[in-house]
């Protein structure tokens, strides 16, 4: 039986409270909300914090709204709450698919935005028992000084394996950061910067940092998008592959488009080059087709998941398709 290591628990009621403990203890503070991806790992030993931070009962950070500037989400809404949002569904029915293909149901439940968007990257070699770590050795991303993917590598290149992160980088969403470090300062900074291609630590958030606030731009809405997920069962499973696609449309023409590929290295890939291709022809099949091309030439997944990776880049251009005929026959 896999238990807990020893820690102290900690429950703020507000946000002042989480970053007030944080002003004094973020070093040794591992946040959680759901807990879905966090406990596990906890049991392997992946994380040994002196303090457990449940933030759940931190009702402000817990909204679905409309603004002028577009559509608000708290990062402890949960992703059953996001897949069901009649709002989220209307005007962004990519990201409530995302939400709505995470894990199974009763993880849904419980897992978060805020949660799925800082999932912690994954790999054959690290997300498993201290005592299977202990016995390979421990690799660069926990306790270890080598790469068990790339031997020769200095850079951790675990997987990004979140569902929604692609689709809010398509959209062209915004991530807002509360700092315990700065009493509590904001900033704002896009989804797809929030990221970074550091498997041991994939984004930009510091100790004492949090997410408050994701939005989505008003300007997104009326994009045509879509999302497709390859995984080896059709429920639970991480992605072994996944993309994102959003286009802007009008009389018939692609104006614009963002196609983002995920769970093939430590930060969603956004395929540069879409516009040039898509921009003044119509969302069909031949321009799926061209895109398809273009995202098989600039991804290569790695050995990080426990997939074939020459199997995962043929399914590239196939998924790269299906999430493009997605968009064009959306209403």
């Amino acid at each position: 039986m896999l238990t807990l290591p020893a820690f102290e628990w900690v429950e703020p009621r507000t946000l002042d409270e989480l970053l007030a403990h944080l002003a004094a203890h973020a070093p040794e503070s591992l946040i959680v909300a759901g807990g879905t991806d966090a406990v596990p790992n906890l049991k392997h030993r992946l994380h040994e914090p002196r303090y457990v931070v449940h933030i759940e009962r931190v009702r402000e950070l817990d909204f679905i709204r409309d603004e002028a500037e577009g559509l608000e989400l708290g990062p402890l809404v949960t992703l059953t709450r996001i897949a069901s949002d009649p709002r989220v569904r209307r005007d962004f029915p990519s990201l409530a698919k995302a939400a709505g293909l995470v894990a199974g149901p009763q993880l849904r439940n419980m897992g978060t935005l805020g949660g799925n968007l800082c999932l912690d990257t994954r790999c054959t070699y690290y997300n498993q028992t201290l005592f299977w770590r202990e016995a390979l050795g421990f690799c660069l991303k926990k306790s270890g000084t080598v790469c068990h993917v790339v031997p020769s590598g200095r850079r951790c290149v675990a997987a990004h394996s979140s569902d929604t992160a692609p689709v809010l980088i398509s959209l062209g969403a915004e991530v807002e950061i509360a700092s315990a470090g700065a009493r509590g300062a904001r900033r704002t900074v896009t989804v797809d910067e929030f990221f970074v291609a550091d498997g041991v630590h994939n984004n930009v958030l510091g100790p004492g940092d949090v997410v408050t606030r994701v939005r989505i731009p008003a300007r997104a809405c009326g994009l045509r998008a879509g999302y497709q997920k390859l995984r080896p069962r059709e429920a639970i499973d991480f992605p072994m592959l996944s993309v994102a696609f959003a286009a802007r449309v009008s009389g018939g023409i692609c104006q614009e488009a963002r196609l983002v590929v995920s769970a093939i290295a430590a930060k969603p890939r956004t395929i540069g080059g879409v516009d040039t291709v898509v921009a003044g022809r119509p969302l069909d099949a031949a321009g799926g087709r061209a895109l398809s091309v273009l995202a098989y030439k600039q991804c290569h997944p790695l050995i990080s998941v426990p997939y074939d990776q020459d199997y995962r880049r043929d399914m590239v251009p196939v998924y790269v398709r299906r999430a493009v005929a997605e968009a064009g026959a959306a209403p």
